[in-house]
């Protein structure tokens, strides 16, 4: 059963107050609040660098963020700057690679008397997936996996080489420009001039960040899903046209990023909870999505339903730019182990913790160990 530790709060008041780095920042839990604040640039703004991520992440990157850290009508003029790069996932060669990367991992998890799930199999489906969004080498993966799951950050605490990366995959694009997404940003053009370099590193470090854990956690908690909820799989086997709207209930359910910040220019008030200018809101997203109000049995999963307006991709002007490439790796995921899966076997799991005093809620796995039977 999905976590949902806001049940409570959203109930009683549709507001949590949490203590982050020094801050008490009230956490809206209400769909229609979220969906609201989100629409609402003006007191609710984005243009905060560092800020928009709760924690903040002053100590974990150099750059602002692009677009997510800036507001109306900036933030539209620097959305068309990456757009067709993250369209590149509708594309049929894209699509196909996907495909393949997925059935060939689904075929060796499958020959193994088990598998690790977080770190040998979701952790190099996206690592692979991304070469194919960006049209970087697909080598250039290894590097990525070699990483590790957490993208500021490797297993020890230690800062990521993610900065150093990204200067010099620019420092070639410049020299050797191609068709790849780096190259294009040299090529870009914000309000008639060339991007700055620290423009350049923003759009890269979200690109980089933004789709990693998220996707590898949805991952993990789908296959978990499958191996506790075997008949799920087996209605996807029998009917694969439900994996469109299966996928739609998977990033509902397991929803990796809990909240995303917004700064108040000025003093405000949101139920009851005053705000100081240049203070914080959480816009929260996984308890959105369990809302009571708009979702019916919102705990249980239920791959066809529909409508299911859920928040996992944000809203409002903000929406995730990299909404079509998690839709393609989670749906090829689902119709491929309806295909080639019969049995998903759970040997071992750690949750992954996200704590804080105002909550506590299990976001994807730490590890995640199965055998994955091939159907016959």
């Amino acid at each position: 059963m999905p976590d949902d530790p806001f049940r409570e709060a959203r109930r009683q008041s549709g507001v949590l107050k949490c203590p982050f780095q020094g801050e008490d920042i009230p956490m809206l839990l209400r769909h229609a609040d979220v969906r609201s604040a989100a629409r609402d640039w003006q007191t609710f703004s984005s243009d905060a660098p560092f800020r928009v991520p709760i924690p903040s992440e002053e100590d974990l990157r150099p750059v602002r963020q692009l677009p997510i850290e800036t507001n109306p009508p900036e933030h539209s003029e620097y959305r068309r700057v990456v757009d067709p790069f993250f369209k590149r996932s509708k594309l049929p060669e894209v699509i196909a690679r996907v495909q393949k990367l997925i059935a060939d991992h689904l075929t060796d998890a499958a020959s193994r008397e088990t598998i690790e799930i977080v770190r040998d199999f979701a952790l190099p489906i996206q690592s692979h997936a991304l070469t194919y969004l960006l049209n970087v080498p697909e080598p250039e993966a290894e590097t990525y996996i070699g990483w590790g799951v957490h993208v500021f950050h490797d297993e020890n605490g230690k800062g990521s080489q993610l900065t150093d990366y990204l200067d010099r995959a620019l420092d070639l694009a410049a020299v050797h420009p191609g068709d790849d997404f780096f190259s294009a940003l040299h090529r870009a053009r914000f309000q008639g001039r060339p991007l700055t370099r620290d423009e350049m590193m923003g759009f890269a470090n979200l690109t980089f960040a933004g789709g990693r854990d998220t996707i590898i956690h949805t991952i993990s908690s789908i296959i978990h899903h499958f191996a506790v909820h075997p008949e799920d799989l087996a209605v996807l086997r029998e009917d694969p046209a439900r994996c469109v709207l299966a996928s739609e209930e998977f990033f509902r359910a397991f929803m990796p990023l809990t909240q995303i910040g917004r700064v108040c220019p000025v003093a405000t008030e949101v139920h009851g909870q005053s705000i100081p200018p240049n203070g914080r809101l959480a816009l929260g997203w996984a308890a959105a999505n369990f809302d009571e109000e708009v979702f019916e049995n919102p705990t249980r999963i239920n791959l066809s339903r529909k409508p299911n307006p859920h928040v996992s991709f944000g809203f409002g002007p903000h929406l995730c730019l990299g909404a079509p490439h998690a839709r393609l790796i989670v749906r090829t995921l689902l119709e491929l182990l309806a295909e080639k899966v019969s049995a998903i076997e759970l040997v071992s799991k750690v949750p992954h913790l996200e704590e804080n005093p105002g909550f506590r809620r299990e976001n994807g796995f730490a590890s995640l160990e199965v055998t994955m039977t091939a159907l016959q």
